[in-house]
């Protein structure tokens, strides 16, 4: 067989990353804020964009207070036909190159009584909410002290500078003598501008550890004395319960050791939690859900903080009619065209957020009618074969967003969960829907009849969960309730009091 040169002609498909397509895939992941920041950036380079009316100062809605631009009905949404709605965008990633029991007693979270029975409050416990409304921060407010208590410049440098190592709890993670040496100056120096930190307002700031805390706070209230040093001293051991041997280390009875370990109660174990973060930001939610006046549900984006972009027609004629040379004339077709492109591709990324939103709110209404012992087992993989995309696009709507409705604030992955076995074999359950149900029956047990692990798998059997003792204890572990040895202890301790 002779070898020789030849021309063959093929024919091929391939998807190009074009930019415009990796800016649509990267717009589909961002949240809210993260597009208003992007806007912000596309107002700047494109002079022929322009922010236009939004229908949220002509409308209102239950809380949050911002009213979005556009809303459907769940129902709408998630019916066959809908000619009013585009096909979302879908990616495909091939496009792209590209049993033991546990427990550590005292947390530390304000909470001495129930630290390890729980780590949420309420049913619906994964609900986000802002940890404080202060617009001051703990450093702001501590700084604003010192200015009045220091004696002398160096101690006031010094001060200031331990204040910007405070974490957001109020503790000093560094040791003084690492801090002598950053400043060159002698130890003794930055232990008094630390005894200076401790007398500061929230009692506790400062503190290098737990106990210290607690005892800067004891001082404070006058009540440091022998005993109660010794009970600060012995932490670990008011954790694990062993309220026998503490009266012993502490040389009292029942009657003086319930007052004390009342008042111990009483102290605040991160006193720089009263202020806010000095970067932190409220939680804003991207979609809203209401209940419809006539039934079902309505869905709607929330664009407080996504301008609606629209392209200045007046100037974009007014800059056409100077444009002599063809450059120019070029320059401002490219605008035209990406300003163009960019009000689509945002359209179809709010659109595609809805239709998500929306199968979320069908498979998941029990849910938002009952709460978190309703929420189903749910994957990336059902919803997108429900509306017809793909999972990596499901992913990506879902990344980095959250849902308000009546119960709380909610990430949407919130409502993708595992599920666990259903001993009707009809189906399965939430495995959060489990964790509530277990937090529910540990708050509820008598003091008296703690229940085991094994009690628990045999309630939750009946109740239809089919469960194995390892999976209780993990849930239960993971939720921060304790053994049943140590809420043996803790409700003893509490009973005390």
């Amino acid at each position: 067989m002779a070898l020789g040169p030849r021309l063959d002609l093929r024919q091929s498909q391939s998807l190009v990353m074009t930019p415009q397509l990796q800016q649509a895939i990267k717009l589909l992941a961002l949240s809210n804020l993260e597009i208003e920041t992007f806007i912000g950036e596309a107002l700047e380079s494109n002079p022929l964009l322009d922010v236009g009316d939004s229908a949220a100062e002509l409308t209102e809605v239950p809380e949050p207070p911002e009213t979005p631009r556009e809303e459907q009905s769940a129902d709408a949404l998630i019916a066959e036909g809908r000619g009013e709605v585009d096909a979302p965008l879908d990616l495909d990633p091939a496009s792209l190159d590209t049993d033991r029991d546990t427990g550590d007693g005292i947390k530390g979270d304000g909470e001495w009584g129930s630290a390890i029975t729980s780590a949420a409050g309420g049913e619906d416990f994964a609900s986000i909410d802002e940890r404080s409304d202060a617009e001051t921060s703990l450093a702001e407010h501590l700084q604003a002290q010192i200015g009045a208590l220091t004696f002398s410049p160096g101690e006031e440098f010094i001060a200031r500078h331990i204040v910007s190592l405070l974490d957001e709890a109020g503790y000093l993670t560094t040791s003084l003598r690492d801090i002598a040496g950053e400043l060159g100056v002698p130890l003794a120096e930055v232990e008094v501008a630390l005894e200076l930190i401790h007398s500061l307002d929230p009692t506790g700031v400062g503190a290098r550890s737990l106990a210290e805390c607690i005892a800067l706070q004891a001082k404070e209230a006058d009540r440091l004395d022998p005993c109660m040093a010794r009970l600060i001293d012995n932490l670990d051991l008011v954790a694990r319960g062993e309220v026998a041997r503490l009266k012993r280390i502490c040389e009292v009875d029942d009657e003086d050791f319930a007052d004390m370990l009342a008042e111990l109660r009483s102290y605040d174990p991160k006193p720089g939690l009263r202020f806010g973060a000095a970067e932190g930001s409220a939680v804003t939610p991207d979609v809203l859900i209401t209940a419809g006046r006539k039934g079902g549900w309505d869905i709607a984006l929330n664009e407080a903080t996504l301008p609606r972009l629209v392209v200045n027609r007046p100037y974009y004629l007014e800059l056409r009619q100077g444009c002599a040379s063809e450059e120019a004339q070029a320059w401002l077709r490219d605008k035209l065209g990406d300003a163009n492109w960019l009000i689509k591709a945002l359209d179809q990324r709010q659109k595609t957020i809805l239709k998500v939103a929306a199968e979320l709110v069908k498979q998941q209404e029990g849910f938002f009618l009952r709460g978190v012992s309703e929420l189903k087992p749910l994957t990336l993989k059902t919803v997108a074969e429900a509306i017809e995309m793909h999972e990596s696009t499901v992913s990506r709507v879902t990344s980095n967003k959250y849902l308000w409705c009546e119960r709380g604030t909610f990430e949407l992955k919130y409502f993708f969960t595992s599920g666990v076995g259903s001993a009707d074999s009809e189906g399965g359950a939430s495995s959060e829907a489990v964790k509530a149900r277990i937090k529910a029956l540990t708050d509820a047990e008598d003091p008296k009849k703690i229940l085991s692990d094994d009690k628990l798998v045999e309630l939750l059997r009946a109740e239809g969960f089919d469960l194995a003792r390892r999976t209780v204890a993990k849930y239960r572990e993971a939720m921060g309730i304790g053994s049943s040895v140590q809420r043996r202890r803790s409700k003893k301790l509490a009973g005390m009091r």
